[in-house]
């Protein structure tokens, strides 16, 4: 899970698997696999910064990069 901050300032924790497109137009959008769209008040570099983080502590980027090596042709 990660920390966003809504804009009435409540702290909210979203799970990081479920984020599909985070945009700033100038505010920052997150949107979930679930279609739902959160605004926050995190610029969207630290909102995927934050993203990166889990993945790495989860051990998701590795598995990928693992996948990725079994998949490329010899």
């Amino acid at each position: 899970m990660i920390s966003v901050t809504r804009l009435n300032g409540s702290q909210l924790w979203l799970n990081a698997l479920l984020i599909e497109m985070v945009e700033e137009t100038p505010d920052t959008y997150v949107t979930l696999t679930t279609g739902k769209r959160l605004i926050v008040l995190e610029k969207a570099a630290a909102v995927i910064a934050s993203i990166q983080a889990y993945h790495r502590e989860l051990g998701v980027n590795q598995a990928t990069i693992k996948v990725q090596q079994m998949e490329e042709p010899s």
